[in-house]
This record gives structure tokens, sequence and C-alpha cells, in this order.
């Protein structure tokens, strides 16, 4: 009987290129003049506690952790980023953006 649990596996010498190809920000930033930031309020699955997410950055992990620690300061509150995204304890989009736009982001607040 064959056995249904084995797969093929394949790799390249470069190893695992799905890993690298999912943040394309990995290792280079843009200049804020060149981004648009979006700005969204979730509390979906935060036990009702609302965050605010700063999404659509271009900047290297330096970068971000960098801005995010500014950000943190800006609102006075706690914080933490992954994936490309910050996220901000609390509801905090319009010190944030004001933030962003003396640092020369375009932003733009999402929902409502």
């Amino acid at each position: 009987m064959p056995n249904n649990d084995s797969r093929t596996v394949w790799s390249s010498e470069q190893g695992d290129l799905r890993k690298t190809s999912q943040n394309p920000s990995a290792g280079k930033s843009l200049p804020p003049q060149q981004q648009t930031i979006y700005l969204h309020r979730e509390s979906k699955g935060r036990g009702g506690k609302t965050v605010t997410l700063v999404k659509g950055l271009v900047l290297s992990e330096d970068n971000l952790k960098s801005l995010a620690k500014q950000l943190k300061q800006v609102c006075g509150t706690g914080g933490t980023f992954k994936d490309g995204i910050i996220e901000i304890q609390g509801e905090h989009r319009e010190k944030i953006a004001e933030a962003l736009k003396k640092l020369g982001y375009k932003v733009k607040i999402a929902g409502g």
C-alpha cells in the first residue's frame, strides 16, 4: 500500500524563496515623499481593545522599528510592529497623522 502522508519536497540553492517574497520591504526604504500611509482602527480579536494600525510602509526593519518608537512616544502609549505594520495601542489616528505629515509622509485615514 502506498503511503499517502509523504509529499514531494523541492528546494533550491537559495533556500525557501517564499519567505523573502512576502515582505518586499525587508531590505530597503523609500523616501517619505514617495509613500502613502493608511491609518486603520481595529478592535476585532483584541478583547474589545482598540489599536491603531499604520499600514503601507515601505521601510527597512531598523527604520520601521525607529518609526514605531517615535509614534509610541507621540501617543504616550505602547505598541509593536509586525509584518510591516505598526500597531499602536488605543485610538490615536489623528495624532499619528500629524506626526507622519511632519515627517513628510502622505497620510490617509481609513475606516470610521
